[in-house]
């Protein structure tokens, strides 16, 4: 069955706005589990500007679920996340000037990098995800670092232009994610993921889990934390469990 992973990071983007306490993305973890998360994802970033090192602290000590923890490879996050020990780490690319990660990890040309902190998470027990596009070249080279897991980037899907461009993206991530589960991989997919375009993603056999963070903490603000993390899985499951071909 199909897993939705809710990722918390723009409820610290709006404590951020004033500096304060509040909202606390240690409650909104707490309501999108009683929604039916089945994890929780934070990335915490060089430059601190959502989630801050307390915050990944404290979710490690209350998330029931899963805790993802999106990272670079950068050498003191990774000090941060083996003291932390989340369930599990997803290895994204960043840039400082970016508004949100804007897409996979170049695995290719940073391979020694990206093996070396694969190396270093799964020796210390922790499961390692590699945040791709839905590429073939990229996705083998993902698999020689040794990680078991994989999320497709299905940002350039959310972010396309009528039916032609749609259906091309579609076709780049169904057929990615079949090699990736066909060569060993778990495969996960996120970014850009919101209530009107899931569906055809979750219509596809190949998925483990999503990864959906934005669109859930919008639908939040009006509907509040429980109820938007309740109606995004029941359009995954719904979709997940039809006849496949909604694309």
């Amino acid at each position: 069955m199909i897993r939705l992973g809710v990722n918390i990071d723009h409820i610290a983007t709006i404590r951020q706005a004033r500096r304060g306490i509040e909202p606390d993305p240690v409650h909104a973890a707490v309501l999108a589990e009683l929604g039916g998360a089945d994890g929780i994802t934070v990335h915490l970033r060089e430059d601190r500007r959502h989630i801050q090192d307390r915050d990944v602290f404290i979710l490690r000590e209350t998330v029931k679920v899963g805790l993802n923890l999106e990272m670079a490879c950068n050498d003191e996050i990774v000090n941060i996340a083996l003291r932390v020990k989340p369930d599990m780490c997803t290895l994204v690319p960043e840039k400082r000037e970016e508004l949100t990660t804007e897409g996979g990890l170049n695995v290719r040309d940073h391979f020694d990098t990206v093996a070396r902190t694969v190396d270093i998470l799964m020796n210390n027990g922790i499961d390692v995800s590699i945040f791709i596009d839905p590429d073939e070249f990229q996705i083998d080279k993902a698999y020689e670092t040794g990680a078991k897991f994989i999320e497709i980037h299905t940002g350039k899907y959310a972010d396309s232009y009528g039916k032609d461009e749609e259906l091309s993206e579609l076709k780049k991530i169904d057929i990615a994610s079949r090699h990736a589960k066909e060569i060993g991989f778990v495969v996960n997919a996120g970014h850009g993921l919101n209530y009107k375009n899931v569906s055809k993603i979750a219509s596809m056999t190949c998925f483990h889990e999503f990864n959906i963070g934005h669109s859930i903490v919008s639908r939040a603000v009006l509907v509040g934390m429980e109820e938007a993390v309740r109606e995004m899985k029941s359009i995954m499951l719904n979709a997940s469990i039809g006849d496949n071909k909604r694309w």
